[in-house]
């Protein structure tokens, strides 16, 4: 067996072992939107310390542990913190995660996460719709021998987050007064942010926010088949825009502060998938 996919098999048979709860959705959260996970009808909690070999988020604002729950009456679970790739583990492991989720169940999978704005017209504190997403300098997650239990060798990007499961959260947005800016999310490996001139070539790429995460996320995803959305919290404008430095306290306090609508945006739309 390819030892990635038997590290991952590991991992789901470990957490069969505290829980044979099936989710529809798996939920990640980003940085600053944990707290969303108090408002799920917790199950089972399971910590990412507790399973042999599973990765340990290091970041401030990341819990790390797995929950096991309902929104409202939809089986989810939600990764309370999430693993990213400059913390040091391989890609393999980044991704590790959600191709545990899917084997446990989960059909769609939702991202969120604490970005920087590029587009000159969003704002901190701005929800934007990831209509499609760059990988800058990530190594491809699907690099190596391809895990045929899982997918095909040379998966289609043509439309990795589902227009369905879009305009579900658009429809949710508009009917709760929600603004909601969309655009194309870009990732680049951190854990610095970027400069100046790399937010000008990202730009020029077509980017209109960027981050540290997520993009692998849904390839490993789009790899196994689930159904793909994503909202992106524009924390603070990226270097060069405004005079300010840019910090991780900045990211957290803007995430807390848009934490309430965020809550009713990300309920409201899976209670309609």
């Amino acid at each position: 067996m390819n030892k990635v996919y038997e590290k991952v098999v590991d991992c789901v048979k470990y957490v069969r072992t505290k829980t044979d709860f099936v989710p529809k959705v798996a939920l990640i959260l980003g940085s600053g939107l944990g707290d969303y996970a108090e408002d799920i009808k917790i199950e089972t909690e399971i910590s990412y310390a507790d399973i042999p070999g599973f990765p340990i988020s290091t970041v401030p604002g990341h819990a790390g542990k797995f929950i096991f729950g309902y929104v409202n009456d939809v089986p989810v679970v939600c990764m309370k913190g999430r693993v990213h790739y400059y913390e040091g583990y391989s890609m393999s492991d980044v991704v590790l995660p959600i191709r545990l989720m899917k084997l446990l169940g989960a059909e769609i999978l939702f991202l969120t996460n604490a970005s920087g704005g590029i587009n000159e017209n969003f704002h901190a504190g701005d929800f934007m719709l990831i209509t499609d997403q760059i990988a800058c300098f990530v190594p491809n997650p699907l690099i190596g021998t391809n895990i045929d239990e899982l997918g095909t060798r040379f998966p289609d990007m043509t439309h990795v987050y589902d227009e369905d499961l879009q305009d579900i959260i658009r429809k949710t947005a508009a009917e709760h007064q929600i603004t909601l800016q969309a655009g194309v999310y870009a990732q680049l490996t951190g854990p610095s942010f970027e400069s100046p001139a790399e937010i000008r070539m990202l730009r020029t790429l077509g980017a209109d926010a960027v981050g540290m995460s997520t993009v692998v996320e849904a390839i490993a995803a789009n790899h196994m088949g689930m159904k793909i959305c994503g909202i992106s919290c524009v924390c603070n404008l990226a270097a060069g825009m405004t005079k300010q430095p840019l910090t991780h306290t900045e990211v957290q306090e803007a995430a807390d502060k848009a934490a309430p609508l965020f809550k009713k945006l990300v309920t409201e739309a899976i209670v309609r998938f």
